[in-house]
């Protein structure tokens, strides 16, 4: 079992990472919250039919247990989805002594962490991660629902209590779903640690048949890199912006396609990928650029932007990301591995820039 804590300005909680993990949920719930009126569950539709029956009969010591559904992936994200819960919830009748309890991936954490953190000013909720790319969302505490210009425009800072990760619920995940995930690992690595970076290149060759001790060394591992950010910089003022490596033109990739055409982590591969290669032209960063590449490629990434995306249309889509001010495109960018920088890149360059690398690709 792997457990350590993640510690806040507002909050410090404990993530628990183990097959079976989910069993240590009731007794954590009775220990810090015996006075909980209400248990409700949120999760989405491919996760209620592998897994909810079995996560409600974990939870059957408590009085109260209710569970609502929405859609799968980015479709749970929507107004409509964030009104239908909380409407759901009132009529149930949850108070502030009430948590929900997210079971599922990164999207059904943000709309769940959305209702906690807006329902009657805030309830505390639990994230239990069902994916890999999870981990990464499943802390930090930002929640939020998409905009049709935009993902994540709409959210707020929510902490969880705790964060429950059972490697079981993986073994049924998709590997297009693994390869997503994996893509927010190497992110982590890139911003933070060469020697994890290395690690990764060398021990994980095939998403397909990763060991047990792989996934939870790099599950935690990621975390943990998250975790010391998010310390530093609870509400993105600062540091905390360096997690968005890769996801200032991958947001704008999925807008594009439209949401659900192309997964997040994906999106965010080749967001990397075009990220490194303006490090190397405006930072003078050293990579072995094709080394990467190769490697994502073997693993089943596409690292080229879709020839249908038209550039300028990207460029606005960039220029609704968070990190951007004054309608000026900021990225965040590597001077080393482990070393992140933001700066602001006109638009003309950036244009340049992104024409190029759908054309060519990457400079090797």
């Amino acid at each position: 079992m792997n457990t350590f804590t993640i510690h806040t300005q507002s909050k410090q909680y404990p993530t628990i990472i183990d097959h079976g993990a989910s069993d240590k949920l009731a007794p954590f719930l009775k220990k810090n919250f015996p006075s909980v009126t209400k248990l409700l569950i949120i999760t989405d539709e491919n996760i209620a039919k592998l897994h909810l029956s079995t996560f409600e009969e974990k939870m059957a010591d408590f009085d109260s247990v209710i569970s609502y559904v929405v859609p799968s992936g980015e479709k749970a994200k929507t107004f409509d989805i964030y009104y239908q819960l909380l409407t759901f919830a009132l009529e149930q009748k949850l108070d502030r002594k009430s948590m929900i309890l997210s079971l599922g991936g990164g999207a059904v954490g943000d709309v769940s962490g959305f209702v906690a953190g807006t329902f009657m000013r805030g309830i505390p909720f639990i994230q239990i991660p069902t994916t890999i790319l999870a981990h990464d969302s499943a802390v930090g505490g930002k929640v939020a629902i998409n905009h049709p210009l935009g993902k994540n425009l709409i959210g707020v800072f929510h902490q969880p209590e705790a964060v429950i990760y059972d490697l079981d619920f993986l073994e049924s995940l998709p590997l297009v779903e693994k390869r997503s995930g994996f893509a927010e690992v190497v992110k982590e690595a890139l911003i933070n640690d060469e020697e994890f970076y290395d690690w990764l290149l060398t021990h994980i060759d095939s998403l397909e048949t990763l060991s047990s001790e792989h996934l939870s060394y790099f599950l935690s591992q990621g975390m943990k890199i998250k975790g010391s950010i998010v310390s530093e910089d609870e509400k993105e003022t600062g540091v905390r912006a360096y997690l968005n490596l890769g996801h200032t033109l991958g947001h704008a990739i999925e807008a594009e396609l439209g949401y659900g055409r192309i997964t997040h982590g994906e999106a965010v591969a080749i967001g990397m990928i075009f990220a490194i290669q303006l490090s190397r032209d405006l930072l003078d960063f050293s990579f072995h650029t094709k080394e990467l590449v190769d490697w994502l490629n073997k693993l089943g990434f596409m690292t080229d932007l879709p020839e249908q995306l038209d550039s300028q249309r990207l460029l606005n889509r960039m220029k609704l990301d968070k990190k951007s001010i004054g309608q000026k495109v900021r990225f965040v960018l590597l001077e080393k591995i482990g070393v992140p920088k933001i700066e602001e890149i006109e638009d003309t360059l950036l244009l340049k820039k992104l024409e190029e690398f759908q054309a060519k690709g990457v400079s090797k």
